[in-house]
């Protein structure tokens, strides 16, 4: 698998850009500088994430939600997770 995580993702199985196995690696996302664990979705190259708004849900039974624009980085948590463990097994 390479390093770099994909350019757009969503933890939603409905959509086109969900990915199980990239998901179950682990992604961190940074938005405008701060890091975030409630993104649904996001996209590096447009500069926008999607979060959930609230508790509210749409007609569907899914979570309503906001497109957030800004600077938008992601990196797989288990290549951090990795490299600190080695550090302390020594």
């Amino acid at each position: 698998m390479t390093d770099t995580p994909p350019d757009h993702l969503s933890t939603n199985p409905r959509s086109p850009h969900f990915d199980m196995e990239v998901l179950q690696r682990g992604i961190g996302i940074r938005f405008k500088g701060k890091e975030r664990t409630d993104v649904e979705e996001y996209s590096i190259s447009e500069g926008w994430i999607r979060v959930a708004a609230g508790k509210s849900k749409d007609r569907f039974g899914q979570p309503m939600t906001i497109k957030l624009s800004g600077e938008v980085e992601a990196w797989f948590e288990d290549a951090t997770a990795d490299s600190g463990d080695e550090g302390g097994e020594a």
